[in-house]
């Protein structure tokens, strides 16, 4: 495995992870992409469209789609945001609440699977590790050093 950048095993080991989560969900009719937006959703409370992107890390575009097809499906509904008249907050219907259930029971499912077989010190390594490459990365200090 030193042969191995360590992007590389960054990227096949979440392209794995993703299609696990692809597969359990297509079982429901459902994908990742949309187990995830279901689980940065606040059940009770909704959530602003301006925030969910940011919150999940994603472009607006990519997201707009998501809730447009969410929508379709009938596990959200989109409401005026009392705070600001020109947003809206995302809720979940019913529906959206027993599909964000699921989702949550599957990623549960998943830590407690890796739990199993990862020793909390080789837990510890990998979030302090992944730490370390999301600071690197969203602070700009790998490509944008001045030369």
């Amino acid at each position: 495995m030193k042969d191995k950048t360590i992007d590389y095993v960054l990227r096949t080991t979440w392209l794995t992870v993703q299609k696990m989560y692809n597969e359990e969900a297509g079982k429901f009719g459902s994908t990742m992409a949309t187990g995830f937006t279901l689980l940065s959703i606040d059940p009770e409370k909704g959530t602003p469209s301006t925030a969910l992107g940011p919150k999940m890390g994603m472009e607006a575009t990519s997201l707009s789609r998501i809730l447009k097809t969410m929508e379709t499906k009938g596990l959200i509904v989109r409401k005026p945001n009392p705070n600001d008249g020109r947003g809206v907050i995302i809720c979940l219907t019913e529906f959206g609440i027993e599909n964000r259930d699921y989702s949550k029971e599957k990623v549960l499912l998943f830590n407690e699977a890796i739990r199993k077989h990862v020793s909390e010190e080789q837990l510890d390594n990998f979030y302090e590790t992944a730490e370390v490459i999301n600071d690197l990365v969203c602070n700009k200090k790998i490509y944008n050093q001045n030369d």
